[in-house]
C-alpha cells in the first residue's frame, strides 16, 4: 500500500476580510442543467420591490451532491446540539418580530426553483 494515499490531505485556505464578512440570504433559487448546477443566493425582505442576487454559485453535479451530503451531515450535528429546526408555517416569530413564509413566492429573475 502506498503510504501517499494513507495520508489526509491538507488544504489551506485564504479568506480574505471582505468574503469573511459574509452576506445575509434567506432565499435560494437553484437551477441546473445537464453539466452545472447553479445556486443564486438573495434577501427578500418586506418592504423591499425585489430581491437582489448577492451571490451566484456553479458547480458540478458531483459537488452539488457532495454539497447536500455535508448539509445533511452538518444539519444532524445541528440537531443532536440544538434539537430539531421547526420548519412549520405557524411557528412563533422570535423576539416579538413577524415572519413570513416563502413558500407562496414564485421563481425570480426567470430562475426556476427546484
Amino acid at each position: 500500500m502506498d503510504n501517499n494515499n494513507d495520508k489526509k490531505q491538507q488544504l489551506s485556505l485564504e479568506l480574505k476580510p471582505d468574503v469573511a464578512k459574509g452576506s445575509y440570504s434567506n432565499l435560494a433559487i437553484i437551477t441546473h442543467s445537464h453539466s452545472e448546477f447553479i445556486i443564486d443566493f438573495a434577501t427578500i425582505l418586506p418592504g423591499l420591490p425585489k430581491p437582489e442576487i448577492s451571490n451566484r454559485i456553479i458547480m458540478t453535479p458531483e459537488h452539488a451532491k457532495r454539497l447536500l451530503n455535508a448539509l445533511q451531515d452538518n444539519i444532524i450535528k445541528y440537531e443532536s446540539q440544538f434539537g430539531p429546526i421547526d420548519l412549520s408555517p405557524n411557528r412563533p416569530a422570535e423576539n416579538g418580530g413577524g415572519t413570513f413564509n416563502l413558500g407562496g413566492f414564485g421563481p425570480f429573475g426567470g430562475g426556476a426553483k427546484s
